[in-house]
C-alpha cells in the first residue's frame, strides 16, 4: 500500500516539474520510489556502531523504498549462517573474518560481498587516560609484565586480567598474550557496555584497567583511551591463528549479504551495496543511540533528516 502512494506521488511530483519548471536534480530518484520493495531481514549485530548502520539502512529502506524491515538480534556467525535458510539477507558491518567468507562465500555459495560500508576498524589493547601518564612505558607491550600485579582480578589469579568484551568478537587476544610471553589472563567483561563502564570506572576511580576495545567508537570521544603498542602488523602475520604474536590489521569494514537476495537485485540491496559514511558520521548516530538514549529509529531519523544529500546519493545509484 505504501508503495503504491509513492509511485502516485512521484507521478505527481514529476507532472508538477513539467508545469511549473522545477531544476533538474530536484526530483526523487526513480529508483527510490517505483520498486516493490518487500521484506528485508536485518542482522543487528552486538555492538552499537553495527547498530548505528542498521539503523540508518532500515530507516531509509522504510521511509523511502516502503520496505518491511525484520531486525534479527544475532551474534556475528550465527547471523552469517542464516544466509542460507533465507532468514538474513543482510549483514552490514563485517570486521575482517577470512574464515567465515571462505566457509559462507566460497565453499557454500549462500553469501557474496557487498562492498564497504567506508568505516575503517581498528581492534588493539587500550588503557584509560590516568594510567598512561602515571605510567607512560605502559603503551609499550615489552613492558607490560612488570606491570601485571596492578591488574590482578580475583577473576585473574596470579595473572594480570586483559578485560576483552563479547567473547563473540574477533579476538586473537588469548594467541598474543601466550605467544608474547605476558603474565596476564584474558577476562571477557561479556559486552560492549561492560567494557564502556569498566573504562569509564576505570579512569573516576583510577583503578588499573587493561583492555580490548576498538574504533570506530562514539565512547573516544567521551574518554580518549591510549593504545598499547603491540608488534606491527605484517601481511600474513596473523594467518594461523594460534602463533599470532602481532598486532591487529586496520579493517576495511564492509557489508555482506545473502546470495538470493544479491540475485534478487532489489531496492534493498541496491540500497545496501551503496550505503557508505564515515567513522565521524557512524560515532554520532552511535552515540544519539548509547548516550543520548534515543531509540534506533530516532537516531536515525535525526542523522537522515541532516544528511539528505547523503541519502540521496545512495538511492541513486
Amino acid at each position: 500500500m505504501r508503495s503504491a502512494t509513492i509511485a502516485v506521488a512521484a507521478v505527481a511530483t514529476l507532472a508538477l516539474a513539467g508545469c511549473g519548471g522545477e531544476k533538474i536534480g530536484d526530483e526523487e530518484p526513480a529508483t527510490a520510489t517505483k520498486a516493490d520493495c518487500g521484506a528485508f531481514n536485518l542482522a543487528i549485530n552486538p555492538w552499537v556502531g553495527y547498530e548505528a548502520n542498521a539503523a540508518v539502512i532500515a530507516y531509509v529502506a522504510e521511509r523511502d523504498l516502503g520496505c518491511t524491515v525484520t531486525k534479527k538480534d544475532l551474534k556475528e556467525e550465527i547471523a552469517w549462517q542464516g544466509f542460507g535458510t533465507g532468514e538474513v539477507d543482510a549483514i552490514v558491518e563485517n570486521w575482517g573474518h577470512d574464515d567465515l567468507k571462505k566457509k559462507y562465500i566460497e565453499e557454500q555459495k549462500t553469501a557474496v560481498a557487498a562492498g564497504s560500508t567506508g568505516n575503517k576498524g581498528i581492534i588493539g589493547w587500550y588503557v584509560a587516560p590516568w594510567m598512561a601518564q602515571q605510567y607512560p612505558d605502559i603503551t609499550d607491550y615489552k613492558n607490560l609484565n612488570k606491570y601485571a600485579s596492578l591488574f590482578k582480578t580475583s577473576e585473574s589469579g596470579d595473572k594480570g586480567q586483559l578485560l576483552d568484551g563479547d567473547p563473540s568478537f574477533v579476538t586473537n587476544d588469548e594467541a598474543l598474550v601466550k605467544n608474547l610471553k605476558l603474565d596476564y589472563k584474558v577476562v571477557y567483561a561479556g559486552s560492549e557496555t561492560a567494557l564502556i563502564t569498566a573504562f569509564r570506572q576505570s579512569e573516576a576511580k583510577k583503578t588499573p584497567i587493561i583492555g580490548y576495545f576498538y574504533e570506530p567508537q562514539w565512547f573516544l570521544s567521551e574518554l580518549k583511551l591510549a593504545k598499547v603498542n603491540l608488534p606491527a602488523y605484517t601481511a600474513g602475520c596473523d594467518a594461523d591463528a594460534a602463533k599470532v604474536a602481532c598486532d591487529y590489521p586496520e579493517y576495511d569494514l564492509d557489508k555482506i549479504v545473502s546470495k538470493r537476495f544479491a540475485d534478487a537485485n532489489g531496492p534493498a540491496y541496491n540500497l545496501v551495496k551503496a550505503f557508505t559514511w564515515t567513522n565521524e558520521d557512524q560515532n554520532l548516530v552511535a552515540k544519539y543511540i548509547a548516550e543520548d538514549k534515543l531509540s534506533a529509529d530516532d537516531a536515525a531519523k535525526k542523522w537522515v533528516e541532516a544528511n539528505e544529500d547523503k541519502v540521496k546519493a545512495w538511492l541513486a545509484q
